[in-house]
């Protein structure tokens, strides 16, 4: 790789040297990352479960299905952005590089905008439509629609990160989310207990600190030197980088959503349960992103490294990249949920102190938590195969093996044996399926594309 084009301390050189440390070099900050991200919700959690109401902490919880379902989509896309950036690397093509970039901040403005509009219209139509709690349904309105005033810089955040992490800088990323998490707990203690905003308040610091973690990111590539330098007059969308971007983004995208989508389904059959289960539901789920942001973590460092390898063609690499993230995924996904899984009822308590919600939270951790790590089996193959190209396949599989199976098990299975603990069973039934799935297409591709490349040269 020329160093003289993308050298510097914040990088790392995928193609060269042993990987595993280098894989989590990149992973654990992605990792710190994404569970600060989500901290932003589970702070907003924690404050109106103590300070609050469980109603308020009700209406927090019920709208991450729908936040994901909106948002996901955009998000999604964002991985288009990572691998197209990354493969010019890989190939030197440091011109496309700069193109890229400036097409990425685009693209993201006009996702931030796009969904600011649609959440607002929405808001009220959906939450009815999950049939959310009536003592919850005007705080769960009022969160979701201050939430999306944010997403703007959601959209500025994640596909700049993006851009960033194509090089290996997983670091800056997360200094910016370090900074915003801390904003985000002082101004929802302040709003919540001072003011008495409740739902609002916390609304109101999740949306400021997303201002700041975007903030931070257009900083550092507005001052970055070389092809990732964004610039403002340079700002235009090349068409065709746009149709790469959305080749490999918008069926990461679609999957995203419509597994936010079976999640919308099953929120809608919690919420018949009462708002106690819902919060306790919501508590437990916390601990679930904790455990799949680590798979989530070594599945990008797997499309980033992928990508470069893939396209400087050095495909032993490729299969070792697939192999340590697939281990080192499992293994740190499936201790962290045994971690939670050892003292569910402390868990619980750090997030309500409200007996019933906390049993429902229990139930959940013993049934789901302790399973996430089968996760990794969809994740890092399907991650695998989009850093060398093939984004619907995976996105196809995930979408019958997760998505569809879950919809049919709340029309069935739930009516014929109705329970709290036969929803969530839903759960690690479908991560079964769906990763024998993609596991099994990942090979026979891997086998195919790569003896057919070594033939072609």
């Amino acid at each position: 790789m020329s160093r003289s084009k993308t050298s510097g301390s914040n990088q790392i050189d995928m193609l060269n040297g042993p990987l595993l440390g280098k894989l989590w070099v990149f992973a654990l900050p992605l990792a710190l990352s994404s569970i600060l991200q989500q901290l932003f919700n589970s702070v907003d959690v924690a404050v109106v479960g103590h300070f609050a109401s469980s109603q308020a902490q009700a209406a927090v919880g019920c709208n991450g299905p729908v936040i994901n379902l909106l948002i996901n989509l955009f998000v999604g896309i964002s991985v288009g952005t990572n691998v197209v950036i990354a493969t010019f690397i890989g190939k030197q093509r440091f011109d496309k590089v700069r193109t890229a970039v400036h097409t990425s901040i685009m693209l993201a403005v006009i996702c931030g905008f796009a969904l600011l509009v649609l959440g607002m219209v929405i808001a009220r139509p959906i939450l009815t439509f999950m049939d959310t709690p009536a003592d919850v349904m005007e705080y769960a309105v009022l969160y979701l629609r201050i939430y999306f005033l944010g997403t703007p810089f959601i959209m500025l955040y994640n596909f700049g990160a993006a851009v960033l992490r194509s090089v290996g800088d997983t670091r800056r990323p997360l200094i910016c989310l370090i900074l915003a998490g801390v904003i985000n707990t002082v101004l929802n203690l302040v709003l919540v207990i001072v003011f008495h905003l409740g739902v609002a308040g916390v609304a109101i610091g999740t949306v400021m600190s997303n201002v700041v973690s975007s903030g931070m990111v257009m900083y550092f590539l507005m001052h970055e030197e070389g092809p990732l330098r964004f610039s403002v007059k340079e700002c235009r969308i090349a068409k065709l980088h746009l149709l790469r971007i959305m080749r490999v983004g918008l069926p990461a995208g679609l999957q995203s959503m419509v597994f936010s989508l079976s999640n919308v389904f099953i929120q809608t059959a919690l919420n018949g349960f009462g708002s106690d289960a819902v919060a306790g539901s919501a508590v437990a789920l916390n601990y679930e992103y904790f455990t799949y942001f680590v798979i989530a973590a070594f599945n990008q460092t797997t499309v980033t490294f992928t990508s470069q390898n893939f396209g400087a063609r050095r495909y032993d690499r490729c299969r070792q990249i697939f192999r340590l993230s697939m281990i080192s995924a499992f293994l740190c996904s499936g201790l962290l949920g045994l971690l939670f899984a050892s003292d569910k009822l402390f868990f619980a308590s750090l997030f309500t102190s409200e007996a019933a919600v906390a049993e429902y939270a229990v139930e959940r951790m013993t049934v789901v938590l302790v399973f996430c790590c089968i996760e990794s089996s969809y994740e890092i193959s399907g991650a695998a195969l989009r850093g060398m190209g093939f984004s619907m396949i995976p996105a196809i599989l995930t979408v019958f093996g997760t998505c569809v199976f879950r919809i049919v098990w709340i029309y069935t299975v739930c009516r014929m044996a109705p329970g709290f603990d036969t929803l969530m069973r839903a759960y690690p039934i479908s991560w079964v399926l769906t990763g024998a799935a993609v596991l099994i297409v990942y090979f026979v591709i891997r086998r195919k594309v790569f003896k057919t490349a070594v033939r072609a040269a």
